[in-house]
């Protein structure tokens, strides 16, 4: 298992000057908590967070779902931004996306 830098690339670390209040706010807040919305999607943070790098394999591995359904799960995070993947090989290399989490942590903030 690679780090998330290697894996994935480093991640942007500049300041997010977007509002936290408003219409396009409260949508994205919105479209975030629903990507959040099921435990299985929680449980795959915690577990990026931990190893602060997974492949599909591990993740499998870890919980009590099938590889069908982790991919869909994946693909939820993945498409909210809370999480980048990176084709390594036959694998695809998953991390969060930290950028994505403290938006996340600045919207819910704000309420």
């Amino acid at each position: 298992m690679k780090p998330a830098e290697s894996c994935c690339g480093p991640g942007s670390d500049g300041p997010d000057e977007r509002p936290i209040e408003g219409a396009a706010a409260d949508d994205e807040l919105a479209a975030l908590a629903k990507a959040l919305g099921h435990p299985a999607r929680v449980a795959i943070l915690r577990l990026l967070g931990r190893k602060n790098a997974c492949i599909c394999g591990d993740i499998v591995a870890e919980l009590p779902l099938a590889q069908s359904t982790v991919s869909q799960h994946l693909k939820v995070l993945k498409d909210a931004g809370l999480i980048r993947g990176d084709i390594d090989g036959p694998r695809v290399c998953y991390c969060l996306e930290p950028r994505a989490l403290r938006r996340l942590k600045a919207l819910v903030g704000g309420l």
